[in-house]
């Protein structure tokens, strides 16, 4: 009788982030359906926390024909200067005309390892989420106006992933969740290392201690998409230089896909 409140929270607990999984497959779906402005700002900073070096960059993320195209248009929140603009506009072209000449096998094909690119970063990994971690409500909280629980989520011990990111991620971070309680959507998650997290696909190392934030908003009242990611990380990047990076990811401009989309310039953007 003494135990069981702990063990009735842990099964609610559970049974939040089970239902959040599978918002969040109905979600992947139509986020698919949306293009967006990426804002990319990566410091390197020195021992006393100061930039030694920083790059913003901002991309126009859109669909053509079937799969999604990455356009530079900004570069230190400034305009491209003309001799880069012409050679984003070239890529795009040489892009469209590719495209347009696609037999249907190279179409379907395209959009295919396109889909499958997505699923191994963000849909894949979720189906090893409930045995990778043991869950305890930790509480509750409003954000941007929606009621959430939070959830603790910490490694269970001796679990072996299905995937190569789940296997070398989940049994290495510690997590928060907050997931709003009307459609059970991940409103905001947070994890920090507990020890080193290699990620061979990128060649990428995160010293233990790392921490990684992420904010979802809802749009158009029907997806709930990203609208910040940060990171603080002690990192090795191609496993030879050590540095310490703090990175912001910002995403904004939503717009759902039409048979018409084009590419934003920046002005369009804002």
């Amino acid at each position: 009788m003494v135990c069981l409140p702990a063990l009735l929270a842990a099964q609610d607990a559970r049974e939040i982030v089970s239902r959040a999984i599978q918002a969040n497959d109905a979600n992947e779906a139509i986020a698919r359906n949306y293009t967006y402005l990426e804002r990319d700002d990566l410091r390197v900073l020195d021992g006393a926390g100061r930039d030694k070096q920083r790059r913003i960059e901002t991309w126009d993320v859109t669909m053509l024909e079937g799969s999604p195209y990455r356009r530079l248009v900004a570069r230190n929140d400034q305009p491209l200067p003309p001799a880069d603009e012409r050679k984003e506009e070239e890529k795009l072209r040489k892009s469209d005309e590719e495209r347009a000449h696609e037999t249907g096998e190279q179409r379907q094909k395209r959009i295919a390892d396109a889909q499958k690119r997505r699923d191994e970063r963000r849909h894949e990994p979720l189906k090893d989420l409930m045995q990778a971690f043991d869950f305890k409500l930790a509480g509750a909280e409003t954000l941007a106006g929606h009621d959430a629980w939070i959830i603790d989520a910490t490694p269970h011990p001796g679990f072996k992933g299905t995937t190569s990111v789940s296997r070398a991620l989940f049994p290495k971070i510690h997590c928060r969740f907050w997931i709003e309680k009307e459609g059970y959507h991940a409103e905001r998650i947070e994890f920090d290392t507990l020890d080193t997290v290699s990620l061979g696909l990128f060649l990428i190392r995160m010293a233990k201690g790392s921490r990684v934030n992420i904010d979802l908003t809802e749009v158009n009242h029907e997806v709930w998409l990203p609208s910040q990611v940060a990171v603080t990380a002690g990192a090795r990047v191609l496993l030879v230089k050590g540095m310490n990076v703090a990175m912001r990811i910002d995403f904004s401009a939503y717009k759902k896909f039409q048979v018409d989309s084009r590419v934003l310039t920046t002005g369009d953007g804002k």
